[in-house]
């Protein structure tokens, strides 16, 4: 029996300290491709050997994803670095000691019951009515369908919009009245999570932002028309 090859992994390991250091680059978006680039399509344009091939050539080659597109350092990696050490000393471990301190039984119990049934049902009642108040009305040609589950967590995909036998995707995220979703940024594998379901169903898949039933992104329905448009007219 031939001998598995055994890969060498890279990944330095944080221990305990992964969890802040993930959670606070997450939410203040410090590994998005508007400060590191589009990692995972710059590694596959370069196709690298070794990791010193892929360290040479994403700083000759990187540059942020943006209007107006910045060349990434060493140097500004180092200050995205800076960046996440001050927001977690200044505002992540002062808020979770709070939190922490204040933690109570209950709270655990009624966070679970309350993630489980309270928030899964307004998510349910939200993407229900954003499609059907809202998309279907405005296409009432369309036929819209929830994913399957095997589909949703595999392509974060909410609803389908069938134009004949072909099918664009609608993802719904809920915000806040004040937030700022033009800051938003997919991330590297919802991008190839939605290129997989282009190769498959032929249609573009379509962020939607929702405050309650009302569609917050509302040039987003006239992307979507032109998708429909150009989804009906081909032959692919």
């Amino acid at each position: 029996m031939a001998k598995k090859q055994v890969i060498k992994r890279y990944s330095k390991e944080f221990g305990k300290k992964e969890k802040v250091l993930n959670y606070a680059t997450q939410t203040y978006q410090l590994s998005r491709p508007n400060k590191v680039g589009a990692v995972m399509a710059l590694i596959r344009e370069c196709q690298p050997k070794t990791i010193e091939d892929w360290e040479q050539w994403y700083f000759g080659n990187a540059n942020t994803d943006g209007k107006t597109p910045i060349k990434i350092t060493k140097e500004s990696l180092a200050e995205l670095g800076e960046r996440l050490y001050e927001k977690i000393r200044v505002i992540v471990i002062p808020e979770w000691t709070e939190a922490f301190n204040q933690l109570t039984l209950q709270d655990c119990i009624d966070y679970i019951h309350n993630l489980t049934i309270n928030r899964t049902f307004d998510s349910f009642i939200r993407e229900k009515s954003v499609i059907e108040d809202n998309l279907a009305k405005e296409f009432p040609n369309v036929k819209f369908e929830e994913s399957d589950p095997e589909l949703d967590h595999a392509g974060d995909i909410d609803y389908l919009g069938w134009v004949g036998d072909k099918a664009f995707g609608i993802q719904i995220k809920p915000v806040t009245a004040k937030a700022n979703f033009g800051n938003y940024s997919a991330t590297e594998r919802m991008k190839a999570s939605f290129d997989n379901f282009t190769k498959k169903f032929c249609g573009q898949v379509f962020i939607v932002f929702s405050i309650d039933d009302k569609i917050k992104n509302e040039e987003v329905i006239n992307e979507i028309a032109r998708e429909i448009n150009k989804l009906s007219q081909s032959s692919f």
